[in-house]
């Protein structure tokens, strides 16, 4: 999961480290600033499933009711039984993945790792190694349904789930959804109890709220940190499967400062009585440790994919087919709308989809602003089934939350500056297929992080962008915000063309060479990637406007 502009055309959050992935089981230790927290009222026994404590007496006249001892141990006394009720049932969760090398490395001079896997061969195959990762994750029902992140086991050949009271089990994968990194898991054997947690509402969640994470930080089994809800109604970007959507954005995220690390993915972020409110999935941090902003898929979505997971092992998610961002004043005055215009401005319309089908138009032309460039002309979506519509996001929302596959609704569009009423049948996003247009190169299972969506450069595309025929290379299509592509200068796609039927983005930097060897197509530039690790600096020729030009660009672990 991370978050990528269309070359400044969508602009989303931060940089997001995916909290559970790639964490090396060595780690054991690591050191939270504490967080002070506002007094609140103890906890009873309806509110946090545990005995009641004593209520504080009121602070005498003229003393700090912050500072009391009594206010004091109310507070610890709510913690406390937030604690006792929630750790239960919280899991650790180790995934190991089996991943064919061209020269095995020598892993006998490794030591043991710290918990004991059952399978786990002490030495692989030659031409192949193992690859360690720890998260957690926690007790849905009584059946032993484990919920974690996607992300914490896509991809493991072997997953072990350790309970709070360290009964150990292997579990299989009973569903999976990418585009809300969520994850449903079945252990083999059941512990003698089970603690599935209690689920809370997080369209009531405010700003300012406790918050309250536990999971397995670096693979602490049962951390709990404590902070408060930072920000609502933030988006989350992840890997989407839809073959022409390269990302697909997760609605209504929750923000928090509460301390969330590498190992936290999957764990539980609770609020002041117990409930689980969100699944804490990313942070965002330079450094790949808390640097309190923390984000977390809020439960209503939870609530709504989980049970179909567990049914039917998928989930199809509501799909309109576009591409787009919220029209801001100078897009608007570029469109000669009004300034105080709000709206989803549509850039990009996928063939045959819904909004296809209902008439959507997307941009036509682009303009530079502030030396950025951006597509506009497209409709401004300023209301859907009679919700208005301030922003991109708010029509994310509204499809993720509000809407069911295979129903018709109203929506009104602005197109050149009059509204227009049109009726779109939500149909279920497209799964992914192995066209090579939609590969992503984010060397998510190698070494080193570009942070670029591309494709390899064809004939066709050739002779869209007016370059030789035979020309070879990888076609930039989208930039990953803040990655070291979008730092090194490199230039993604904007203008929108029609080739065979499909509807793509020309104009970025064709990518030709890395230092002095080729790229021919975009294998090529993955394995000339995986030849480097992080922090080296390398030298990039791409072909703009017709012309080379070298950047250099210092690569990056890979995110998550």
């Amino acid at each position: 999961m991370t978050q990528v502009k269309r070359f400044a055309i969508v602009m989303t959050i931060g940089l997001f480290l995916l909290a559970g992935c790639g964490l090396p089981t060595f780690l054991s230790t690591t050191v939270a600033n504490p967080t002070v927290i506002p007094a609140l009222p103890t906890a009873t026994a309806d509110q946090a499933g545990a005995a009641p404590t004593a209520e504080a007496p009121a602070p005498a006249s003229g003393s700090s009711s912050s500072s009391s001892p009594e206010t004091l141990a109310a507070v610890q006394g709510t913690l406390e039984n937030i604690y006792q009720q929630v750790s239960p049932s919280v899991v650790n969760i180790s995934t190991i993945q089996v991943v064919t090398t061209s020269n095995a490395p020598d892993f006998s001079g490794i030591p043991n790792l710290p918990f004991d896997i059952p399978g786990l061969p002490t030495q692989p195959e030659q031409g192949q190694q193992t690859q360690e990762s720890l998260g957690s994750g926690f007790v849905w029902d009584q059946e032993g349904h484990i919920i974690t992140n996607n992300h914490v086991i896509d991809g493991a050949d072997q997953i072990s789930v350790e309970f709070a009271d360290g009964f150990t089990t292997q579990a299989t994968v009973v569903g999976a959804d990418k585009d809300s990194d969520l994850a449903v898991l079945k252990v083999a054997e059941l512990p003698d109890t089970l603690n599935p947690v209690k689920m809370g509402d997080s369209d009531q969640v405010r700003v300012g709220q406790l918050a309250i994470a536990i999971g397995n930080p670096f693979g602490l089994s049962g951390t709990m940190t404590t902070g408060i809800i930072s920000a609502i109604n933030r988006s989350l970007t992840v890997d989407s499967s839809q073959s022409l959507d390269a990302y697909y954005s997760i609605p209504d995220i929750l923000q928090t400062d509460a301390p969330i690390n590498p190992g936290n993915s999957g764990g539980v972020l609770v609020n002041d009585r117990g409930e689980v409110i969100g699944v804490t999935a990313a942070i965002e941090s330079p450094v790949r440790a808390s640097a309190g902003v923390g984000f977390a898929i809020p439960s209503n979505i939870v609530n709504r994919v989980v049970p179909v997971l567990i049914a039917d092992g998928h989930y199809d998610h509501p799909w309109l087919g576009l591409k787009g961002t919220s029209l801001t004043p100078d897009l608007a005055q570029e469109m000669d709308l009004d300034n105080h215009q709000h709206g989803a401005l549509v850039i990009e319309v996928t063939n045959n989809s819904p909004a296809d089908a209902a008439g959507i138009r997307g941009g036509d032309k682009s303009v530079t602003i502030n030396g950025t460039d951006f597509v506009i002309g497209g409709d401004v979506i300023v209301s859907f089934d009679g919700q208005t519509i301030n922003e991109f996001n708010d029509l994310v929302a509204i499809l993720a939350s509000d809407t069911e596959i295979g129903k018709t609704y109203p929506m009104t569009v602005l197109r050149d500056g009059k509204e227009q009423e049109l009726q779109i049948t939500i149909a279920a996003r497209p799964s992914g297929t192995n066209d090579e247009s939609s590969s992503q190169e984010a060397a998510m299972n190698g070494q080193v992080w570009l942070g670029i969506t591309g494709k390899s450069l064809t004939t066709d595309i050739a002779q869209a962008m007016e370059l030789p025929e035979d020309q070879q290379g990888v076609l930039v299509e989208e930039i990953v915000k803040d990655s070291p592509a979008d730092l090194g200068g490199v230039r993604g796609s904007y203008k929108p063309v029609e080739i065979n039927g499909e509807s793509i983005l020309i104009g970025g930097d064709i990518i030709v060479r890395i230092d002095q060897d080729n790229v021919t197509d975009l294998n090529s530039l993955k394995d000339l990637l995986q030849q480097h690790q992080p922090g080296d600096q390398i030298t990039i020729d791409v072909l703009r406007d017709g012309k080379t030009v070298s950047l250099d660009v210092t690569l990056a672990a890979p995110q998550g």
